[in-house]
């Protein structure tokens, strides 16, 4: 089997935000999915590993922004590969509180969309938290969203060790 063929499976480059308490968080992410309409439903997958994991299970809610094309390393670098439990991610770029109280951030973003977790699945070394869209705004109607082929390619964006993909080169 050519487990490389997961690779083709086309994805967007997120960040997945979140709080607890008083504590903010965020990470990368490429597995964020609308999966129903009405009510408008979102799909996330978060490592268990991860601070953002436990914001989201404390408070019940998470936001997405959109990362466009337009975003360097630079932009998006300080959300993967450090845990937020001692590493303010929000130190050095521009971003507001949703209503929802978790950040989202401006610069360079196609937009965001707040939710609330209405059901979560254990999927092993991740959980799956559906949540129902509580605000959504597109923030630049001239972005484009990134891909995760152009994180890799352009920008030559390496995988977590707690990334949803499937890691072939260690296998």
């Amino acid at each position: 089997m050519d487990f490389r063929t997961l690779f083709k499976v086309t994805y967007g480059m997120y960040i997945v935000s979140s709080k607890k308490g008083d504590n903010i968080n965020a990470q990368l992410s490429n597995t964020v999915v609308q999966i129903s309409p009405d009510p408008a439903t979102m799909l996330i997958s978060i490592s268990k590993n991860n601070y953002t994991h436990e914001c989201i299970k404390e408070s019940g809610v998470f936001t997405v922004s959109i990362i466009s094309d337009r975003c360097e390393m630079t932009d998006i670098g300080p959300f993967g590969f450090r845990t937020g439990r001692n590493y303010d991610k929000f130190a050095n770029c521009s971003y507001e509180l949703g209503k929802n109280g978790a950040p989202y951030i401006k610069d360079k973003m196609c937009g965001y969309i707040e939710c609330e977790v209405i059901n979560s699945h254990d999927c092993c070394s991740h959980t799956v938290f559906i949540g129902r869209v509580t605000e959504a705004e597109i923030l630049n109607h001239d972005l484009q969203p990134m891909t995760y082929d152009f994180y890799h390619k352009e920008l030559k964006g390496k995988l977590s060790k707690n990334a949803t993909h499937y890691h072939a080169e260690e296998k």
